[in-house]
């Protein structure tokens, strides 16, 4: 299909409106309310057939809303830690350097005895005391923090984790965050992506790899669970949904069965929606199930229909994305947004200046941060990377597209 012209004129006509100066004097919140809503009235004028979101989220007034813990405590305001304990090429390049790996286990594999000595290194200089600090000091209150299925055992090639999270654990108690323990990679991948360990097939579904799954999420429980920084363990990140929803829902309870009996009541047990986001309903619900949460990512950058939408249409679709969010805490199960970014398809700003693209990135932030606001919490994907990006939080921090301080 031929892309969408660069930019219609009502998406110009905004923009440019925005560039007259008076942007530049508003608050944030102010932004959002003013700005943004002038324009997508506006929108829905001249598109009949256009659905919006009725109403928006009231912008954040504190901290005094409830979180995986128990209710009445800190809503989870936080960042990931990817490309730390799990590698992905494109965030951490020069990890990979010398190779043609596309993962880290053809990583593991083509390193031989060297990978120990190159993944510690990375590790040790990637996240460090001084980072968890920054978080702390930028008003969050806790990170997720994905692993993969080798972090405490280190089946061959892998190289082994664990003490990398007792770091982090370590860390996040010093700092009084919370840490959300993330199961990554699977054996024989979930999703046959990179960020599962090794990219290619899916082969979690044999029997034989679910049940190696649920040993080594009961292992992480035994040896975590009853943690002061643990607010919860997620079972397995983007399961495909090519992965047939019956097998997937089998194996959430029973890993919800042999973890509970180690964990605190207070630590949650997390699961994934597996990009089916209202296919939990009447699933895993008190009072056979408790403190159970439920996951969704969402990104606006990798679907064809994403890469031709114009800026205007992206905003207008993060905004509509609120009555999802609703239904699902409504008729689902206490949600988190566990992956978001700043990141849109190039198109999108095509033909826009830099003054333009610099507004349409904080509207777009800010847009995420009041829907998001009203779920159990969020995490940033994610916290670093090797270069600068819309991926990256603490670029994202530094360029003013995201809040300097989230604790107000």
């Amino acid at each position: 299909m031929k892309p969408k012209s660069p930019c219609s004129p009502l998406v110009t006509d905004w923009l440019t409106e925005l560039d007259g100066g008076n942007f530049l004097f508003m608050r944030r919140r102010e932004f959002i309310q003013r700005t943004l809503g002038g324009a997508l009235t506006l929108a829905a004028a001249s598109s009949p057939g256009l659905a919006l979101a009725q109403e928006t989220p009231a912008a954040p007034t504190g901290r005094r809303m409830s979180s995986l813990k128990s209710p009445g405590t800190d809503k989870l305001r936080g960042v990931n830690l990817g490309g730390w304990l799990v590698l992905e090429k494109w965030m951490v390049p020069d990890v990979y350097r010398g190779t043609d790996a596309p993962d880290e286990y053809g990583l593991c594999l083509a390193l031989g005895n060297q990978a120990q000595a190159r993944l510690d290194h990375h590790r040790e200089k990637f996240i460090t005391a001084a980072d968890f600090k920054w978080i702390r000091n930028c008003g969050l209150n806790a990170v997720r923090l994905p692993v993969g299925y080798w972090a405490l055992e280190a089946p061959q090639p892998y190289v082994a984790a664990s003490r990398f999270i007792d770091f982090a654990l370590a860390q996040c108690q010093k700092n009084d965050l919370k840490l959300l323990l993330d199961l990554h990679g699977a054996p024989g991948s979930q999703n046959g992506w990179d960020h599962s360990g090794r990219s290619g097939a899916i082969n979690w579904t044999d029997p034989n790899n679910v049940q190696e799954t649920l040993r080594i999420l009961e292992t992480f429980a035994q040896k975590y669970g009853k943690h002061p920084s643990l607010c919860g363990i997620e079972l397995l990140n983007e399961p495909k949904d090519e992965v047939p929803l019956e097998i997937l829902q089998q194996f959430y309870q029973d890993a919800y069965a042999r973890l509970r009996q180690h964990l605190d009541p207070a630590v949650a047990v997390v699961f994934h929606d597996s990009f089916r986001a209202l296919a939990w309903k009447k699933f895993m619900q008190e009072p056979a199930f408790s403190n159970v949460i439920l996951d969704t990512h969402l990104y606006q950058c990798f679907d064809e229909k994403a890469r031709a939408r114009t800026a205007l249409e992206h905003l207008t679709f993060a905004i509509n994305r609120k009555a999802t969010l609703d239904e699902m805490q409504r008729d689902e199960l206490p949600t988190i947004v566990g992956e978001w970014s700043l990141s849109l398809p190039g198109h999108a700003m095509s033909g826009l200046s830099p003054f333009q693209v610099e507004s349409v990135t904080r509207a777009y932030a800010d847009t995420q941060l009041l829907n998001y606001e009203g779920t159990r919490g969020w995490f940033f994907w994610s916290y670093k990377l090797q270069h600068d990006s819309e991926w990256n939080f603490r670029h994202c921090v530094e360029r003013g597209w995201l809040p300097g301080n989230f604790a107000v």
